[in-house]
C-alpha cells in the first residue's frame, strides 16, 4: 500500500482560482497526532472565496449551520503534544461548547501557488499559525491536502470534496 505522501506527490497540480467554493473534508490515516481529531470534534471541512482567501476550519454546528473557527485562538503546539485527548467524547463536548467563543470573524487564510515536494500546487497559508495546507488534484470533485507546521517534520494529510453550497 502506497503512503500518503507517496499518492499526494503522484498527483497533479490545483491551481487556487479552481478551489473556489465549499469542500467537506476527512482525514487520510497516516499517523499524524491529529489524525481523526478533527472528525471527532465536528469538522465540516474549509470555504475559498473568490478573492482566494479562506473559512480554513468549518465545523458543523448543529444540524445545519457551519461556523468558521480561528486557529489562530487554537494553542497548536500543545493540541499537537495532549492530541489523544481531542480524540475523546469529552473533548467533543467541550469544543461543542466552545465553538462560539472560537469563532472567525472573516477568513483566516489565503490561497496562492507555492512549490512543495518540487510541484507548483494550490497552498493555504495560515494567517496567524504556522501552517501551509498544500493541494493536489484527484478529480474533479476531490483534492488531497497535505498540512505542514513549521519546526515539525510531520504531514497531516486529508481530502477535500466539493460541495453544493446550501
Amino acid at each position: 500500500m502506497r503512503s500518503a505522501l507517496d499518492e499526494f506527490q503522484r498527483l497533479p497540480p490545483i491551481e487556487p482560482r479552481e478551489m473556489i467554493g465549499l469542500w467537506t473534508g476527512r482525514s487520510i490515516p497516516s499517523d499524524h497526532p491529529f489524525d481523526g481529531v478533527l472528525e471527532n470534534l465536528g469538522w465540516f471541512g474549509k470555504r475559498f472565496t473568490p478573492e482566494l482567501r479562506a473559512d480554513a476550519l468549518l465545523f458543523r454546528f448543529g444540524e445545519r449551520k457551519l461556523i468558521p473557527i480561528d486557529p489562530a485562538r487554537i494553542p497548536l503546539r500543545l493540541a499537537l503534544r495532549i492530541h489523544k485527548v481531542g480524540k475523546t467524547r469529552a473533548a467533543r463536548k467541550l469544543f461543542s461548547y466552545l465553538q462560539r467563543k472560537l469563532r472567525a470573524k472573516g477568513p483566516v487564510a489565503s490561497l496562492k501557488t507555492m512549490s512543495f515536494q518540487g510541484v507548483a500546487s494550490a497552498a493555504m497559508i495560515y494567517d496567524d499559525q504556522p501552517i501551509i495546507d498544500h493541494f493536489r488534484r484527484m478529480d474533479d470533485r476531490k483534492i488531497i491536502g497535505a498540512m505542514t507546521i513549521q519546526g515539525d517534520d510531520r504531514i497531516y494529510f486529508f481530502k477535500l470534496e466539493r460541495v453544493d453550497e446550501p
